[in-house]
């Protein structure tokens, strides 16, 4: 009889001979407080899971303003302060919404816009987030790697009327998916 282990580690190459796509892997990100000078304190976690309805995160935060926040996945992965017009632009360096699709236009998780469209943020009055928010477009955790999430100070009203990118104002936070 073959030993369990040698009989997994058999059945991982086959696998991967196959060309068969390894299980993605959950990914945890730690949200920084973004300010003109780079970050600072931690505000807590965001985990990343696959799940039946697209991408879940699972938030678990603190320290931020109360109330409703934009939340997206930019295209770069940094969260270092740019240049504008002479100001340091708190985690500029992240760019803009994902867009890979080149929609051009910001239309919520559900929409055809931005595919870094996320679901509004809710911070508690105690400045705590918790809750679970499913992103359906999204469907792979690796293809997220290398991008920033961003935290506005400002609601999202999923559209680029009567402001640009649903009114979310300033970046307040800022973590790397590794």
């Amino acid at each position: 009889m073959k030993h369990p282990t040698a009989t997994a580690f058999c059945i991982s190459l086959l696998l991967a001979a196959a060309g068969v796509p390894a299980l993605a892997a959950d990914a945890t990100v730690t949200m920084r407080k973004a300010t003109q000078e780079g970050t600072g304190d931690s505000l807590g976690t965001i985990t990343i899971v696959p799940s039946a309805s697209g991408i879940t995160f699972k938030l678990n935060l603190h320290g931020l303003p109360p109330g409703e926040h934009g939340f997206h996945v930019h295209e770069n992965d940094t969260c270092s302060p740019t240049l504008l017009n002479g100001i340091r632009i708190p985690a500029g360096a992240a760019g803009d919404h994902l867009d890979p699709d080149h929609a051009a236009k910001h239309a919520g998780p559900t929409g055809n816009g931005h595919l870094g469209d996320l679901p509004v943020l809710e911070v508690a009055a105690n400045g705590t987030a918790t809750q679970t928010l499913d992103a359906p477009r999204l469907k792979d955790v690796e293809a997220l790697r290398k991008h920033a999430l961003i935290i506005h100070s400002g609601g999202d009203n999923y559209s680029d009327v009567p402001a640009r990118l649903g009114g979310g104002g300033g970046r307040i936070a800022c973590g790397v998916i590794e």
